[in-house]
């Protein structure tokens, strides 16, 4: 087997275990061989559900969430150095 026939095998692995118990397969219902082989090709298991198109995959990447939420955190930090500043010159007032 190839490295493509591989990955389509571990793509098989999932959605006939799919079809056979009618909900996203977990890694429970594998042998520990059958999991490790699934995630070596696929890799993660989200990813690997994803991969077999059983899954949607999520609509923000988790890239582009940890940038939003820095960008939250710095917006949030500048306001609060803002009313520490403000509330400092009334005392000095």
């Amino acid at each position: 087997m190839d490295k493509d026939e591989k990955t389509q095998y571990a793509v098989t692995l999932l959605k006939s275990k799919f079809d056979e118990v009618g909900r996203l397969p977990k890694k429970s219902d594998f042998d520990s061989e059958t999991v490790c082989f699934i995630k070596q090709k696929l890799g993660a298991w989200n990813r690997a559900l994803e991969s077999a198109g059983l899954k949607q995959p999520p609509e923000i990447s988790a890239k582009d969430k940890s940038r939003l939420k820095r960008e939250r955190r710095r917006k949030l930090l500048k306001q609060q150095k803002k009313l520490l500043s403000c509330k400092n010159e009334t005392e000095e007032n």
